[in-house]
C-alpha cells in the first residue's frame, strides 16, 4: 500500500523537529519543510537546517526521493511584538504568571497557521509539528488541548480539511531518541545526535555526548536527560544481549 498524500513539516533544525521530519519520511510520499525567522537569539538553529536535511536523506535513498523544497518564511515581527529571553536580552527564569522566560507568546499559532496557508498552497494535506506536552518547558501552546483547537480553527477559517500531526505530544525525550532509532536504526540517531542544534543559548561549539550545547538552559537539560537514559538503555540491551 503506497503511503498518504504530501506532508509539510515544520522544520527548525532542532531534534524534535528533525524527527519529525524522518517520521513524515516515513510515512508520505512527498514531504516539504518549513522554518521561520522570528528573530530568534538562537538563529545558528536556522543555519543548520540544510545540513541535517542532508543527513537525514543520506541515511535512506527513498527518503531523499520523497524530501522535496524547503522554505523560510520572516516571521520577525514576532520577535518585535513579544519580549522573550529567546528573542531579548532577558534572563532565563520564570516570569510572573510562572512561565518560562523563554516562552514565545503566541509563537506556535502563528507558525501552525502560516504552514497551513503554505500546505494549502502546495497541495499538502498533512501538516508535522514537534510540539510536545509530556517532557517540555511548560508553554501553554505546545499541549493537545492548543493543537487539537486550532485545528478546528484553521479547517474552519481556511475551508479545508488540514490535519495536524504530533508524533511527539505524549513521548518524553528519551522515547524520542528511541522513535528516531526506530526510524533509522544508528545512523539516524547519530545524524541527529550532531546535526541538530536545541540550545537556547545558540552554543555550536561545547561538544557533549548528547551533541552540541551550554548544557545549561532547558533545552539542553532537556536533551541531555533524554540522551543519557536512551544510551543507558542501549547498553543494557548490549549487555543483556545473549552470545553464542
Amino acid at each position: 500500500m503506497s503511503p498518504p498524500a504530501g506532508a509539510l513539516v515544520l522544520f527548525s533544525g532542532g531534534q524534535d523537529s528533525a524527527t519529525c521530519l524522518a517520521w513524515a519520511l516515513k510515512r508520505f510520499d512527498r514531504v516539504e519543510t518549513v522554518g521561520f525567522d522570528y528573530g530568534q537569539r538562537h538563529r545558528i538553529e536556522l543555519d543548520v537546517r540544510g545540513t541535517v536535511r542532508e543527513a537525514i536523506v543520506a541515511t535512506s535513498p527513498v527518503w531523499r526521493e520523497r524530501l522535496g523544497a524547503d522554505r523560510v518564511l520572516d516571521l520577525t515581527v514576532l520577535g518585535q511584538v513579544s519580549r522573550s529571553a529567546l528573542t531579548s536580552d532577558l534572563p532565563p527564569a520564570l516570569r510572573d504568571d510562572g512561565l518560562p522566560a523563554t516562552f514565545v507568546p503566541g509563537r506556535n499559532l502563528i507558525f501552525l497557521t502560516m504552514a497551513a496557508i503554505v500546505a494549502e498552497q502546495r497541495g499538502l494535506k498533512h501538516i508535522v509539528t514537534g510540539v510536545c506536552e509530556t517532557d517540555y518547558s511548560g508553554y501553554p501552546d505546545c499541549r493537545d488541548d492548543t493543537i487539537k483547537a486550532l485545528q478546528a480553527a484553521i479547517n474552519l477559517g481556511m475551508q479545508s480539511r488540514l490535519v495536524l500531526h504530533t508524533p511527539l505530544m505524549w513521548i518524553d525525550k528519551t522515547q524520542t531518541w528511541e522513535l528516531t532509532a526506530t526510524l533509522g536504526g544508528a545512523p539516524l540517531v547519530e545524524a541527529l545526535r550532531w546535526e541538530t542544534h536545541s540550545c537556547y543559548a545558540g552554543d555550536r561549539c561545547t561538544r557533549n555526548t548528547w551533541g552540541f550545547g551550554c548544557g545549561v538552559c532547558d533545552a539542553c537539560k532537556l536533551r541531555a536527560v533524554g540522551w543519557t537514559r536512551f544510551a543507558a538503555l542501549q547498553e543494557q540491551r548490549v549487555v543483556g544481549t545473549p552470545h553464542y
